[in-house]
């Protein structure tokens, strides 16, 4: 889930509902206060513009009491990373599980995909935004996350009746280009995202 602008709107007090489901597995409140809190900065500031310090400075640990939590800036970045996009994928498969017509499934993974990137609260989607102004090191560590994830899009491709000239792979990644940089010119008030996912899917329907 690729896009190469960074949201520039103000950042939600809270986490949103995404986010709430994202770390309900972390038991330790202080470490799931540090991901809430260091997402949210990763959202406003970018990678770049968030220090550890700037993160220990709002949680209230400075120095080797946040370092209890975290091993580096790095490190915290891809495991929020990650976590998000497992739990975008999960949902994903949720809503596309009980879907037998592959253009069903297709347009059911869209519509789940662009209500997750485009929640106006999320803390997460804007940082997983960010892919582009990332360290090269650091890129290197998000890839065979965001690769798993693009397995679920390889595999309603797939499944598509497709005209036997068209390339299945210049399909997807022209979905994929689509649906990840959408956050660049949607504003709220047009149409859902439900119904900008659905206008792609009979787009990219061509045999109607």
């Amino acid at each position: 889930m690729v896009v190469n602008k960074t949201s520039s709107r103000a950042r939600p007090a809270r986490p949103s509902a995404f986010e709430d489901d994202l770390f309900q597995n972390i038991v330790n409140e202080r470490h799931r206060e540090i991901l809430e809190v260091a997402a949210a900065l990763f959202a406003e500031k970018g990678y770049a513009g968030t220090s550890v310090r700037d993160i220990g400075e709002k949680v209230g640990l400075l120095g080797g009491s946040l370092y209890h939590y975290i091993k580096s800036k790095e490190s915290l970045f891809v495991c929020i990373h990650d976590m998000a996009l497992q739990l975008a994928e999960d949902r994903i498969r949720d809503a596309i599980a009980e879907k037998k017509d592959p253009w069903d499934r297709l347009e059911a993974a869209c519509v789940t995909m662009l209500e997750i990137k485009l929640d106006p609260d999320s803390l997460t989607m804007p940082m997983i935004n960010d892919f582009q102004s990332m360290p090269v090191d650091v890129r290197a560590s998000l890839v065979v996350k965001r690769d798993a994830f693009e397995r679920i899009f390889v595999e309603l491709v797939d499944e598509l009746p497709l005209a036997s000239g068209l390339d299945r792979g210049i399909y997807r990644l022209l979905l994929l280009t689509l649906l990840n940089n959408i956050g660049g010119w949607y504003h709220e008030g047009g149409l859902t995202p439900a119904q900008i996912a659905r206008q792609i899917v009979a787009i990219f329907r061509h045999d109607r």
